[in-house]
């Protein structure tokens, strides 16, 4: 009744510009013309949430890798993506309930993933989770692989199976793969390596090199060479960000490169955080204090008072920087030898109580250890042509396919799953990877077309304040009350068409995307050119 690909074309469109439920879905869809959703006339009605679930049935049953492949080489090819550079990372979509039949069993002849609690990039250990493994382009951050996972799956598993799929998307394995640290494992990056492929990550702090190298600063003046110097990204009124970096003369037990990079972005990060740690413990020790003099204090041994600093310590994290010493000291009363009035010859009894004192000291040695390692990170990199910038540059990219996964989160609202099938979610996250897609594609073109024609900004933000990047919500939200109407005559032809008036600023959106306010009315139109 209704072919599964309109069904989803349906589904995707309302992704992009609705996120309403399934159940939500005809009615939204009534406020279109059927042929700009991609529906058959009089075909509307037929969307229910039953038969869009079974659309999502016919999708899980698909080779979805292999329609993936297909999408993102036409994207490629059709919008000239460079694909020399690209930035891996994951992200959980965490699941309130106890989907308990989610075990990876077997759904229409496919396995299907373990809804599970793992390694809760929400912060909701709780909470029950899907890995989603999302790989873009640096050119615009077009997203060109996805993949879902168990939900306790960790990251470093994900990589070999994400650059061979890459590999045979590219056509290629010289190109630039960028991640975060779970790629540096031996079994990573030598499967990439041997592959003559190249790859640039961070050096985990619990690699010998990192230690090393920090331990080698405290004796040595280390050569930086500046790289970068750009605006304050977050404050307008703040310092100049600056980049240094340095070619560490050790390289890893691999025989990779590793480049120790300074910023000055992070140096005061982390001296900012070092003293609200130090702060926040020194704080919550004077409380300790107060509370073992308290006169009906529980903390009566020398046991518990140990535990609870140290638990001060930890939680604060602050234990590198300070040191507890809890000290006994005798504190002497007296009594009556006999009962009775006190007088001048009554006999007294000494006594000899235990008293702790809980005291506290900095680590002027683990400060100033610190101090001089504040503000770097180590990258590790297998290609000896990059220099110290491009591999800078390179790999400060990647908190820009950060914001795809918080566009997943807070603009398509993939959160809460109001779905219970595991199946058909699986389904739905790879509508979600198209979504992202084509939203990637609508910023890369507009900002480009922005840039050829020196326009800095648009005014697209409330309040008409400029817009630097426009993003595809913002440009939706722009042209979602345009309306057009038709007069239906005898027969259901078309006598007459009316239009919104087109504000100066849709005219521009509308001109950078490549469309004339004649083409966007009649999109649709069996008879429009």
């Amino acid at each position: 009744t209704l072919a599964p690909a309109i069904g989803l074309g349906v589904l995707l469109r309302n992704v992009l510009v609705a996120r309403e439920p399934l159940y939500g879905l005809s009615e939204w869809a009534h406020r279109f013309d059927e042929r700009l959703l991609g529906l058959p006339p009089g075909r509307t009605s037929l969307l229910n949430d039953d038969r869009v679930g079974r659309c999502l049935d016919a999708l899980f049953r698909a080779d979805r890798a292999a329609l993936m492949t297909a999408v993102v080489v036409h994207a490629v090819r059709t919008f000239d993506v460079d694909l020399r550079e690209v930035h891996n990372d994951s992200t959980t979509v965490t699941f309130t309930g106890q989907y308990a039949s989610a075990t990876g069993h077997t759904v229409f002849g496919h396995p299907t993933h373990r809804i599970t609690q793992g390694h809760n990039k929400d912060h909701r250990p709780d909470l029950k989770q899907l890995l989603y493994v999302l790989t873009t382009a640096a050119d615009g951050t077009v997203p060109v692989w996805c993949s879902v996972d168990h939900g306790n799956t960790t990251d470093d598993q994900t990589h070999i199976d994400t650059w061979d799929t890459l590999r045979r998307i590219v056509g290629r394995p010289d190109f630039l793969y960028v991640a975060d640290a779970k790629l540096c494992t031996k079994e990573n990056m030598a499967h990439i390596a041997r592959a003559h492929g190249r790859f640039i990550t961070v050096l985990p702090k619990t690699r010998r090199e990192d230690t090393w190298f920090r331990d080698w600063i405290q004796t040595h003046e280390v050569p930086w060479v500046e790289l970068l110097r750009r605006e304050n990204a977050r404050r307008q009124d703040g310092p100049e960000e600056v980049y240094r970096g340095f070619e560490s003369p050790m390289r890893s037990i691999e025989g990779y490169r590793i480049v120790w990079i300074w910023s000055s972005q992070k140096c005061a990060q982390d001296q900012d955080t070092r003293q609200r740690q130090i702060q926040r413990a020194i704080t919550e020790l004077e409380h300790l204090r107060a509370r073992i003099h308290a006169p009906r204090s529980r903390l009566k041994t020398l046991g518990r008072i140990q535990e609870a600093a140290a638990a001060v310590l930890a939680q604060a994290k602050a234990a590198r920087w300070i040191t507890t010493e809890i000290r006994t000291l005798d504190e002497p009363h007296y009594t009556q030898a006999n009962a009775g009035r006190p007088g001048k010859d009554t006999q007294y009894v000494r006594h000899v109580r235990q008293r702790f004192e809980l005291h506290w000291e900095a680590q002027a040695d683990a400060l100033h250890y610190d101090d001089r390692t504040d503000g770097i990170f180590p990258l590790i990199l297998n290609d000896d042509t990059l220099s110290l910038s491009q591999a800078l540059v390179s790999y400060k990219h990647q908190p820009s396919l950060e914001k795809r996964h918080e566009q997943l989160k807070s603009v398509f609202e993939v959160m809460p799953v109001l779905l219970k099938t595991v199946h058909r979610i699986e389904a739905f996250l790879f509508l979600y990877f198209l979504a992202l897609l084509t939203e990637a594609l609508i910023e890369r073109e507009i900002r480009r077309q922005m840039t050829a024609q020196h326009i800095p900004s648009l005014p697209l933000y409330p309040e008409g304040r400029p817009c630097k990047a426009p993003t595809t919500d913002r440009i939706f939200r722009l042209l979602e009350d345009v309306r057009r109407h038709r007069l239906i005559g005898p027969g259901r032809a078309c006598q007459k068409r009316f239009y919104d008036d087109l504000t100066p600023l849709q005219c521009t959106v509308l001109r950078l995307l490549g469309l004339s306010p004649t083409a966007y009315f009649q999109a649709g139109d069996a008879d429009a050119s």
